[in-house]
């Protein structure tokens, strides 16, 4: 069920202009932040932005001043249907020399999140619909030069596999062009 109390937060963080101007689904990894969380600091902007160590669900997802109840009760509906799942981060990978990422064993339980929401906000495909293939993956590090980011690794890699069970999902909202993020709701799987 959603935590009705964070869906208050949602809408007074967004000002009546629409200003907050994006929102994301993510599954956080709490469990990774020992291994990736002073890396992410470093090299991956979003850190700074107040979004911790995550896949990604669905992003970009609609402007935070256009997510009503009516959103909020879909979302839920859609992550109730989902079964809670575990996986297993056991593997550094790389998007060409710029992205640093850590790949799930089994990227399937995530692609049926992904799907789950796009099916039901066709509106909004994940990554503005920039990719064909989607690759759930935690981001360690991006646009670094490429000896940092092989440090972050090799200094990830000692702490692998890290494992983790998905029991919710977070939406999260941008509080101002360019500015923090911010928990707005956390939706549980079944």
């Amino acid at each position: 069920m959603l935590r009705h109390r964070l869906a208050p937060l949602l809408l007074a963080s967004c000002s009546m202009d629409g200003s907050g101007t994006e929102s994301v689904l993510l599954v956080e990894v709490t469990t990774a932040e020992a291994a990736v969380a002073r890396h992410r600091e470093h090299l991956d902007a979003n850190a700074r932005l107040g979004i911790p160590a995550h896949i990604t669900v669905l992003s970009p997802f609609m402007p935070p001043h256009m997510i009503s109840p009516l959103v909020l009760a879909e979302l839920e509906r859609v992550f109730a249907s989902i079964r809670r799942f575990y996986f297993q981060l056991a593997a550094t990978d790389w998007f060409g020399e710029e992205t640093l990422w850590l790949a799930p064993t089994d990227p399937t339980p995530f692609r049926a999140l992904t799907d789950g929401v796009y099916k039901a906000f066709p509106a909004y495909p994940p990554f503005g619909g920039q990719h064909d293939v989607l690759i759930p993956h935690l981001t360690i590090g991006h646009g670094h030069p490429v000896n940092e980011l092989r440090a972050a690794e090799n200094a990830i890699q000692a702490h692998l596999p890290i494992e983790a069970d998905v029991a919710t999902v977070t939406l999260m909202t941008e509080q101002s062009a360019g500015g923090q993020r911010a928990k707005a709701a956390t939706f549980n799987l079944a």
